[in-house]
């Protein structure tokens, strides 16, 4: 395994346990700072939170792929709109707030301008499942020169390889790889935490994770499970109260959660599921929904060449993936095209021969 630290003190001799709060403040400072402290004091090493717009993370017609019984909103950018309020002087607050109480703080950043203002303000990049195939993102993040934690979640070892690629051809070997399942939430059959033991083969010259997103009842067993079996980084989404409905508070754990695992952290329990990674029929919505297209930025005429800035990239992914955009720039519109269009290869005529 490549030696790496992911903060500036970390050594691995237990694992890296990482909080991740996302939205789940819903816009209220004084809530994320609570949990802040929360983790703090239960024993956490990191407070983890998400950054996006929902104009830039999600096309207004991407359907949800979440279990809409618990979290009722049908569409993923109607969803986004909700939490998209903390912005770049929250999440400064934020990080000198997590500095105060001696914990890590990272956000996920879902667009280019969080990327940048969030650079300075952590130890390195979380990126999400869903980004796995998003070329010119990962290359973007790569190029800051931070650790990279990358969760795989709805991905196959190709497409996982593939990434890695992308962000080592950039210069950048610090690379922390964590098994996910990208269902919310994930039943017990599906976490396959046998996938970890597979992947610690696979890739031998990286960290290997575990980002969970199993009810939080059994969370003892399956972070613990996951540990024992090499997942050296473990994520779990925090919530200040896990009765309150919607989003991500129900499939999250609490403080009493964090610190009874942080307290019986050394207890072995098995929970093994197949020993191959792969992505499950289960995910084929995530894949599908949850990942992005090259999507037209403004209205694109019949027979105009395409430019670079004519596109960008959002949810769902049922057009064209993002790592084709080298081969798109220069073909030209066979069709009018209207902005905020998902891209398909039927309007399009390519530069070469895909």
């Amino acid at each position: 395994m490549k030696k790496i630290k992911i903060n500036p003190t970390d050594n691995f001799k237990k694992p890296y346990i990482i909080s991740e709060v996302g939205v789940n403040h819903e816009g209220d400072l004084d809530k994320a700072k609570q949990m802040i402290e929360e983790v703090a004091n239960a024993g956490g090493d990191a407070v983890k939170f998400q950054a996006y717009k929902a104009e830039t993370l999600a096309s207004k017609y991407s359907p949800a792929y979440w279990d809409t019984e618990k979290e009722k909103t049908k569409s993923q950018y109607e969803l986004f709109k909700k939490h998209d309020t903390f912005w770049k002087s929250e999440f400064e607050e934020l990080a000198d707030y997590c500095k105060e109480y001696n914990v890590d703080f990272l956000a996920t950043p879902f667009d280019i301008e969080s990327t940048d203002f969030l650079e300075p303000l952590m130890p390195s990049y979380k990126i999400a499942s869903a980004d796995i195939t998003n070329k010119p993102f990962l290359e973007y993040i790569a190029l800051k020169g931070k650790p990279i934690l990358l969760s795989t979640g709805a991905s196959t070892i190709s497409e996982i390889w593939r990434a890695v690629e992308w962000i080592k051809n950039k210069g950048n070997t610090q690379i922390v790889l964590l098994h996910c399942v990208l269902n919310y939430p994930t039943d017990y059959k599906d976490a396959n935490l046998g996938m970890i033991n597979h992947m610690k083969k696979i890739f031998s010259d990286f960290v290997i994770g575990y980002s969970d997103h199993t009810l939080p009842e059994y969370t003892n067993d399956v972070l613990t499970t996951a540990w024992h079996l090499g997942a050296m980084v473990l994520e779990k989404h925090y919530t200040w109260n896990k009765e309150l409905p919607g989003n991500d508070h129900y499939h999250a754990m609490d403080y009493n959660d964090l610190k009874s695992f942080v307290e019986k952290i050394e207890l072995n329990n098995e929970l093994l599921g197949q020993f191959n990674k792969n992505y499950l029929e289960s995910e084929e919505n995530s894949r599908k929904y949850a990942r992005r297209s090259l999507v037209a930025k403004k209205s694109i005429p019949k027979g105009k060449i395409i430019e670079k800035n004519d596109i960008t990239w959002k949810r769902p992914g049922t057009g064209i993936p993002p790592w084709m955009m080298d081969h798109l720039i220069g073909g030209k519109a066979l069709e009018d095209i209207k902005e905020d269009e998902i891209l398909k290869f039927d309007k399009i005529k390519f530069t070469e021969t895909v």
